[in-house]
């Protein structure tokens, strides 16, 4: 019975990922053709881009075999490594942020526990990137964006979920596993993920802002520092796959507020965050767990 529901829920997946991206492709074939113009250097500079989010993605998996260990889960660094490209392999294929799930399953252990490693990277993420946003925002008057709509509906779910919590003893018997890895950031360990996250993400922004460059769209520091947090705050709310539409929406929006319209840019920019990661974990997953799982 379970391996029949995980079948269905399998297919589910696969039907929601077709129709995405046939959406997608409907979507693009009535659209002007974009232009990207590729600057003198640009295959370098392109390089350059795809080896600092290698770097980005190395920060990630430290940062989460860090909490794996601090909340008793303990895995060697070759592990936590692949699992994370496998990961956001999966999060670019299926919809929902569905690699943070594959990541759980494959990394062995309590499941619950597990999750909740995977629930605190998130809270660190919105931390660093909300940190990362306001200070930009206050520092030069750009726009908030969707940033409140964000906020109001995480606070929403924060609510309902500690309303359930309180009336059901069986829901709080549930979640509390999944909250304990959050709960311990609150201490020095969590101070110090939360400066490794609020670096991690200025390594990212240096990825914006050098793929910019090679298609003549200067950002700036403070200017990838404000797309990098309004587009990936956006992305925090489980979508399509690949973030499609609330990625490529908030890219769009913090460029527009930025003064820059470039649809050639976004191109560029989802060629280098998705596409080689995507490859190498399909080629880590194929060689180290797909036999493993059958």
């Amino acid at each position: 019975m379970a391996a029949l529901a995980q079948r269905r829920l399998g297919l589910l997946n696969v039907a929601f990922s077709l129709a995405a991206l046939l959406g997608i492709i409907w979507w693009a074939r009535r659209q002007q053709a974009p232009q990207v113009d590729l600057q003198a250097g640009a295959v370098a500079e392109l390089v350059t881009a795809i080896a600092l989010y290698g770097i980005v993605t190395a920060l990630r998996a430290e940062r989460w075999r860090s909490i794996l260990g601090h909340n008793g889960i303990p895995r060697g660094r070759g592990d936590v490594y692949g699992l994370t490209v496998v990961g956001y392999m999966a999060n670019n294929t299926l919809p929902a942020r569905a690699g943070d799930l594959l990541r759980v399953v494959l990394v062995g252990g309590s499941r619950r526990a597990a999750l909740g490693t995977v629930v605190a990277e998130r809270v660190l993420d919105g931390l660093a990137l909300a940190a990362i946003f306001l200070v930009v925002v206050l520092d030069r008057g750009l726009g908030f964006g969707p940033l409140p709509y964000v906020v109001g509906a995480g606070i929403l779910a924060v609510a309902v979920v500690a309303v359930v919590w309180c009336v059901s003893d069986r829901v709080s018997v549930a979640l509390r596993p999944i909250a304990a890895a959050s709960r311990r950031l609150v201490s020095l360990h969590g101070a110090w993920l939360l400066a490794l996250s609020v670096v991690l993400w200025g390594v990212e922004a240096s990825v914006y802002h050098v793929v910019g460059l090679a298609v003549g769209v200067h950002l700036g520091v403070a200017g990838a520092l404000y797309v990098v947090a309004l587009t990936n705050l956006s992305a925090l709310i489980p979508a399509g796959p690949g973030y499609v539409g609330t990625f490529d929406a908030a890219v769009l929006l913090a460029l527009r507020s930025l003064g820059k319209s470039a649809l050639g840019y976004l191109l560029v920019l989802r060629f280098v965050l998705f596409v080689p990661i995507t490859i190498a974990g399909a080629a880590v997953y194929f060689a180290r767990y797909a036999r493993r799982r059958r």
